[in-house]
């Protein structure tokens, strides 16, 4: 399940204190990349991933690299 920007503007980075942002973060798998918009913090960069996302459609992008 993605986060909306609202969800996300409620979320605040741990380390700075600033509200999250959604931005387009690039991830490194194996030996390919892709971009997915999450929430982020605007001063040091720290990505939020929610449960969901890790333990779903993370998961499911992984099996089907590892199967290629």
């Amino acid at each position: 399940m993605m986060i909306t920007l609202e969800e996300a503007q409620q979320w605040t980075c741990d380390a700075c204190g600033k509200p999250l942002v959604m931005r387009e973060v690039e991830f490194y798998y194996l030996n390919g990349s892709f971009h997915v918009n999450l929430p982020a913090c605007p001063e040091c960069g720290l990505v939020f991933i929610n449960e969901a996302l890790a333990t779903g459609k993370m998961a499911e992008v992984e099996g089907i690299l590892e199967d290629k």
